[in-house]
């Protein structure tokens, strides 16, 4: 596997996902190796490496936008949530995602 499970696996219709939302440009679902009781991806439909070569605001406001309705739908749910993204040496896959979660840590690294 390359280092872009995104556009590899999930974008290419290789793994299925269980879709909780999506835009024309932005997808959001379920993970497919959860680590939180809710652990939800959100990620653009293109490649994107990471949030520090994002180069189209117009995009990047559609990603933000589609992970504040799925953070908000969760916080509503659960009654909180957590949203992060990791760069560098902390993103394991080099295409752009956010990672909206809820609840106990279900599984270590």
């Amino acid at each position: 596997m390359t280092d872009d499970f995104y556009c590899e696996e999930v974008l290419s219709g290789k793994t299925q996902v269980e879709k909780v939302a999506e835009t024309a440009n932005v997808l959001a679902y379920y993970h497919t190796r959860p680590f939180w009781e809710t652990h939800i991806v959100v990620i653009p439909k293109i490649h994107v490496g990471s949030l520090l070569t994002i180069d189209d605001n117009d995009l990047l406001i559609e990603i933000l936008d589609l992970v504040k309705q799925v953070a908000a739908r969760v916080v509503e749910e659960k009654g909180a949530a957590c949203v992060l993204t990791n760069l560098g040496n902390y993103q394991d896959s080099k295409h752009l995602h956010f990672h909206v979660n809820s609840g106990e840590r279900i599984k270590q690294d």
